[in-house]
């Protein structure tokens, strides 16, 4: 069976690793000049499964939970497993409390725990939670590594385009374009979401920290080169304009609460996207004539990505055993 998958982000590069691995032939049509100019190359990439169930459906943490295993047997190397801390003021301890009874697997963690595990942060909260399962990735590599491993396997990219003149030559044709199908599919919306990038040598972290605040709650990123990924603000809007100067100040307040080390960072960086959400925020693969969607990644796109891959896999699998009823 011929595929055409149309949008090389996160979820049409995962889709096209899965149906590559169940040996269809598949061509990617992106309409960008290169990989990683949406909103997936503005992910913090947390594949934190427990920790968004504080604010999520179940089904996060049930499709999410292997998602770490799946980036990583595609991507070796690429994934690191060094789990999620979650802090907040003294202040706003009872934010802790409350993020405690809405998610599992955390472990609670007293001051001397929270040194050792992240020495720059001695001495600065009390108690934290530490969910130990989680895992991170950096958008950007992995973007490129997944497009690097679909050449090598010959797989064919087309950019500049929308695909349009593909569809015909193909058998099934899986819509990956996100956001640019708002508008077209019944109840998607757009969520927009900012993010900064800061370099500082000043502090060091190995893993994601969750700051929790009552208005501002925000996730610093570790990546490579003393950088740290900032984020993220989510605004019901599909404006994918520059950052605002209200979302600036909060993210960049809220991670000097953090660490004042970040008050002297450099400013790498800024970025926006538009994510596409359903009115529950969970994904879905839905069915149009010879077209898959697979959209309402939301917030999730990393994390639930490889499910949603899994199940387009699952349908086309299912439609290429069915017996050709033209022939009878």
């Amino acid at each position: 069976m011929r595929v055409l998958i149309k949008g090389a982000g996160v979820a049409g590069l995962t889709v096209a690793w899965q149906l590559f691995r169940h040996g269809f032939d598949v061509t990617i049509a992106e309409h960008a000049e290169r990989i990683g100019t949406g909103a997936s190359g503005f992910a913090g990439v947390m594949l934190a499964p427990w920790c968004e169930r504080e604010s999520a459906d179940a089904s996060v943490l049930t499709l999410g939970r292997m998602a770490a295993d799946w980036w990583e047997a595609a991507l070796p190397g690429h994934v690191k497993r060094q789990g999620t801390l979650v802090v907040a003021g003294n202040r706003d301890a009872g934010e802790l409390d409350r993020f405690a009874s809405r998610t599992t697997g955390w472990k609670w963690l007293d001051e001397a725990a929270i040194a050792a595990l992240e020495p720059d942060l001695a001495g600065r909260f009390r108690k934290a939670l530490f969910f130990r399962q989680e895992a991170h990735l950096d958008p950007r590599k992995a973007l490129s590594a997944l497009t690097g491993g679909l050449e090598e396997a010959r797989m064919r990219f087309l950019f500049c385009t929308d695909g349009v003149p593909e569809e015909a030559r193909h058998d099934r044709v899986v819509d990956c374009t996100g956001s640019a199908q708002i508008g077209s599919l019944p109840d998607l919306r757009g969520v927009r979401g900012e993010m900064l990038l800061l370099e500082t040598r000043e502090i060091s972290l190995s893993r994601p920290v969750r700051l929790l605040h009552p208005r501002h709650p925000i996730y610093i990123v570790p990546r490579d080169k003393n950088r740290f990924m900032v984020g993220a603000t989510m605004i019901e809007s599909d404006d994918a304009g520059p950052i605002t100067a209200r979302s600036l100040m909060e993210l960049l307040n809220t991670a000097y609460a953090l660490h004042p080390a970040f008050g002297e960072a450099r400013l790498i960086e800024t970025g926006t996207g538009v994510r596409p959400a359903y009115p529950d925020n969970l994904p879905r693969v839905t069915e149009e004539g010879r077209t898959l969607h697979v959209n309402g990644l939301y917030r999730h796109g990393y994390l639930l990505a490889p499910a949603m891959a899994g199940e387009v896999a699952r349908l086309l699998l299912g439609q290429q055993r069915q017996p050709d009823r033209r022939a009878s």
